[in-house]
């Protein structure tokens, strides 16, 4: 499916870049028409065929410093960017702990006036709880291999881990 997917996305792909190939060559052609109608040089005398002649001269002398100075200024511009990619250095960036406090300070101003304390929100623990279940767990560990232990197996390895001494 995905393949097939792929594949259809490729060919509307390649419909569309033909179709903007087509638009871009019809622009072309209408711009010229606008631009440069045909000339009809048929009846012409010598003398009309010499001005017609300087005056196309002179609109090419007058495009091709357009283009002389649109190509200058292009390069001129990617000479600058270039310039620029290697002057600036990006600093290498610090980790920075700031508390909730003062984000709110520096978004806030003055204007804030509430301090969150997030540990106050912490549930409690009584330190009395833990001590009792970590006695009930250290003077049931045997109780609870044996009664963990469910394969005969693992118990005989265990066993034999504790060596022929005991």
């Amino acid at each position: 499916q995905r393949t097939f997917v792929m594949s259809l996305m490729v060919a509307k792909a390649k419909e569309e870049l033909e179709q903007e190939m087509e638009e871009k060559e019809n622009q072309k052609a209408k711009y010229l028409e606008e631009k440069a109608p045909p000339i009809q040089t048929s009846g012409m005398s010598l003398a009309e065929l010499r001005t017609l002649c300087d005056e196309l001269h002179a609109k090419i002398d007058v495009v091709d410093e357009e283009r002389y100075d649109i190509e200058a200024k292009v390069l001129h511009n990617t000479r600058e960017v270039l310039d620029l990619r290697g002057k600036f250095k990006r600093p290498n960036l610090r980790r920075v702990r700031v508390s909730a406090d003062a984000i709110l300070r520096s978004l806030l101003g003055s204007k804030h006036k509430v301090s969150l304390d997030l540990r106050a929100n912490l549930k409690s623990v009584k330190k009395e709880d833990t001590e009792k279940e970590k006695t009930v767990e250290v003077s049931d560990w045997r109780k609870n291999v044996e009664a963990m232990s469910g394969m005969e197996g693992r118990k005989k390895m265990f066993d034999a881990a504790k060596g022929p001494n005991q």
